[in-house]
């Protein structure tokens, strides 16, 4: 980061100075697609950029519209809003290229069969976006991203349309993103619990996009059409700039799989109840740290939900088994002058959670497969602490 913003103050002297002088003939735009890599969260889905050069005016620059600063204000909360604001930035292309290259991710140039017409409007576009004002924009994952970015800059360039080929598959938004994060089951296992219906619609090629590798692709076959009915090549060639390096160490997926520990979990807790059932006991402290964990998820999932600005975790079917209410039942079932309305409280959840099993796949949202022996374990205690308490009490 702090690369980066070095190279963003010094191109902040020289770039006014380069956008007076139009591109030559000799120039050329390019999209750079860097592959996913394991190295952070964010590397997982690639990265998209836009390759300017131009020998004529010994301009070679890189066009990112990824930067982010960990150290803004509330950046978290800002995060899980849906408030995060990404920018603009410049670098040169041999530093854009050692970044990368020290990576080891693979690196994919389409250089974009334009016109010098559209070269400059991209060009143009591109120095416009880049003034102060300019350059900062509310980042959105799925629809507003450095992928989507330089898609929309290349459309509003080219004299025409630009005819993308349809993709025989109908991935759904989760399919897309679980794909990238496959080999890591945690980072899978968190998003399908984050992101609600609207995740589970299915695609268009466009909406694709959001994704780099789905942008190389759609942009390898895409054709323009002109306003005289001509048709050409959206891409006129392609090369690989890195190699992928595969002396580097990749994450391999855990043995603690979130599969495994729900499973593990659910195990435990039914061992524990059934020698309470044997010793005619409740053990309130199994639901106690069940119910509050479940509780302090289910304030997570309300804030994304009804709280953030995030287009695709409202709604979410998910608060049926994780909703804040449970805070307020670990609270009735710690004080046993209030056994009566504990006594209600686990009959609603059993009934709704076996409502929830029942419709599992009638419920219009993917759940993870991990979700099932947790949301077994909290039936499991709302249906023995109804039977325990209406025998004992």
């Amino acid at each position: 980061m702090k690369k980066y913003l070095f190279i963003i103050s010094f191109l902040l002297l020289i770039l006014p100075i380069k956008a007076q002088l139009p591109l030559s003939e000799e120039s050329r735009i390019s999209i750079l697609t860097s592959y996913p890599s394991d190295e952070e969260v964010f590397t997982l889905y690639g990265h998209t950029a836009i390759r300017i050069l131009d020998p004529a005016q010994n301009i070679d620059l890189v066009f990112n519209y990824g930067i982010f600063d960990f150290h803004t204000p509330n950046f978290i909360y800002r995060f899980a809003k849906g408030e995060t604001d990404y920018m603009l930035g410049v670098a040169d292309f041999q530093n854009y290229f050692i970044e990368y290259q020290m990576r080891g991710s693979k690196v994919v140039e389409q250089a974009l069969n334009l016109n010098q017409v559209e070269k400059e409007k991209l060009w143009q576009a591109l120095i416009v976006n880049y003034e102060p004002q300019n350059r900062t924009y509310r980042y959105n994952f799925f629809f507003d991203n450095c992928s989507t970015k330089p898609r929309d800059l290349v459309e509003k360039a080219v004299e025409g349309k630009i005819n993308y080929k349809e993709n025989k598959n109908k991935p759904t938004f989760r399919d897309l993103i679980n794909d990238c994060t496959r080999n890591h089951y945690w980072y899978t296992f968190g998003c399908d619990l984050a992101l609600g219906s609207p995740t589970d619609r299915i695609t268009t090629i466009r909406e694709q996009m959001f994704l780099p590798l789905y942008l190389v692709s759609a942009f390898d076959e895409a054709t323009i059409s002109t306003p005289s009915g001509e048709s050409r090549k959206l891409v006129q060639s392609s090369s690989v700039l890195i190699e992928e390096n595969k002396d580097i160490d990749k994450s391999s997926p855990s043995l603690f799989s979130p599969l495994f520990v729900s499973i593990s979990l659910l195990l435990a807790v039914t061992t524990l109840t059934i020698i309470a059932f044997k010793r005619k006991k409740i053990f309130r402290g199994i639901d106690i740290v069940l119910f509050s964990i479940a509780g302090i998820a289910g304030l997570i999932l309300f804030f994304l939900s009804f709280i953030s600005t995030h287009p695709a975790t409202n709604p979410n079917w998910s608060l049926i088994w994780l909703h804040p209410f449970h805070l307020i039942g670990v609270i009735l079932f710690s004080v046993k002058k209030l056994n009566k309305a504990a006594y209600y409280y686990h009959f609603i959840n059993f009934a709704a959670l076996t409502l929830l099993l029942v419709g599992w796949h009638i419920i219009p949202q993917q759940f993870n497969t991990a979700f099932i022996p947790l949301v077994l374990t909290l039936w499991m205690r709302s249906g023995y602490s109804v039977y325990i308490i209406k025998k004992i009490y």
